[in-house]
């Protein structure tokens, strides 16, 4: 890899895109300015701007003329899908612009090296404030994490092989959800695979210098470049990769507390009910369990903000409500919910397989993405939760007490952000969350 990839990143999927050329963007020897609406004709895609209409077969890619000047702004980009913060806004992007039909919708993508792309994921994924550090770390990891990707869809491209990722019987129902869904591009814009929301939000000068300082640097084990995953919060103990996704071993993805020594008083076998329910319902020690405003406002975005209860959550549904929330969510009708029954728990207390007790159907769920997925209107903060069945007067409550947002794997961002603040170099930051992991520079 002598130079820098270029990379194709998914941000808008609709059945028409509205956006605006800031600058000269050519195609072929044609130059387009201003604004432009892209509808499906067809096949074709057609552009307009009220005064000119162009029309072209599948797919058409307009370049900057100008790239250290010219961007390009979409318009009613929707982030935050399927969690409680989704919202649309207007999002403006340096480089290419290609747009291509797509299961019958237009799809646009921005065409951008990966050092550019960076730039902004960090200042996406978290605050442009935060401290260099941590900045450069989430840089590392960024980067390994994409580029590992790429490698993989080549990988699974040259096998032609259906990849699985759900195993289904009578008595249960197991998904686990990754990049399989992205053909046409490398990576998509949003949580499902990193935030990346262009030029969109203020990059500051520190976040430009973590970029360079870690130019090119990757996290490798042996030969192959890392899969370095990472959450907004573990909940104190970090989890193992084939709990959430594929049932791939990966070394560097190995669970422990986000701590330099376990916390006292806790056992640690969080696979066991009681072990798990003592750790949720306590407050160990950890370097994500913080109330510090100005370390969270490093990682924490604006509407990241509006949810303050990630360390230890309490979410309360009447019988009622969690029946027709599962029956919304999952399309089953399970009745009336008669209890939430833990099967499996991965290393960090994470529920691998819950089985659902309805008076019309029962059925285990998993892996950790699926139950979040089906016990909220958009995701549960994580699935390291216990239930708790309450009775008053006849009526049933369940209270499910919860620990960390995410999934859990790799790197804690706000341990990650207290370990910054502590004085530690980005990467020992890294080496405390990939352990055996390497640090090498690929370009």
């Amino acid at each position: 890899m002598n130079n820098i990839p270029l990379i194709h990143v998914g941000i808008q999927f609709r059945p028409e895109i509205q956006f605006t050329l800031s600058g000269d963007f050519k195609i072929g020897d044609t130059i387009l300015t201003g604004k432009w609406k892209a509808v499906m004709e067809g096949h074709d895609i057609k552009l307009s701007n009220g005064k000119q209409e162009l029309a072209f077969p599948t797919d058409v890619t307009l370049s900057p003329v100008h790239p250290d000047s010219d961007f390009f702004t979409l318009h009613a980009v929707t982030i935050g899908i399927n969690f409680h913060w989704e919202r649309d806004e207007d999002q403006s992007f340096k480089g290419g612009l290609k747009l291509l039909v797509e299961d019958k919708k237009i799809t646009a993508i921005n065409m951008l090296s990966v050092e550019d792309y960076l730039i902004s994921v960090i200042s996406s994924e978290m605050s442009a404030t935060s401290s260099l550090e941590l900045l450069k770390a989430h840089a590392v990891i960024s980067r390994s994490w994409l580029l590992a990707q790429i490698q993989k869809n080549k990988s699974l491209q040259q096998k032609k092989q259906t990849y699985q990722t759900v195993h289904e019987s009578d008595s249960e129902f197991i998904k686990w959800y990754d990049r399989e869904d992205h053909i046409n591009f490398d990576v998509c814009a949003d949580d499902h695979c990193q935030r990346y929301q262009g030029i969109t939000r203020s990059s500051t000068k520190a976040v430009v210098e973590a970029v360079k300082a870690t130019w090119g640097e990757v996290l490798m084990f042996e030969k192959a470049i890392c899969d370095t995953r990472f959450s907004k919060c573990c909940g104190g103990v970090v989890e193992r990769f084939e709990h959430v996704w594929e049932p791939i071993n990966h070394p560097y993805l190995q669970t422990f507390t986000d701590n330099d020594k376990n916390p006292a008083g806790f056992s640690l076998n969080l696979k066991n009910e009681e072990a798990a329910k003592n750790w949720m319902l306590g407050q160990p020690e950890a370097y994500c369990n913080t109330a510090d405003k100005e370390v969270l406002s490093q990682v924490l975005n604006d509407y990241d903000q509006e949810t303050n209860d990630f360390y230890r959550w309490t979410v309360v549904y009447t019988q009622s409500e969690i029946s027709e929330l599962i029956k919304e969510r999952t399309g089953i009708d399970f009745g009336l919910i008669q209890d939430l029954i833990p099967v499996e728990r991965g290393d960090s207390g994470r529920l691998i397989k819950l089985q659902i007790v309805g008076h019309k159907k029962t059925l285990t769920i998993g892996k950790e993405l699926e139950i979040r997925k089906a016990l909220s209107k958009s995701h549960l903060y994580s699935a390291a939760f216990i239930v708790q069945k309450e009775e008053l007067k006849g009526r049933i409550k369940f209270v499910l007490k919860g620990a960390g947002w995410g999934h859990g794997v790799g790197l804690c961002q706000i341990g990650a952000a207290v370990m910054g603040a502590k004085g530690f170099a980005y990467n020992a930051i890294l080496m405390h969350y990939f352990r055996g992991a390497e640090l090498k520079k690929r370009y």
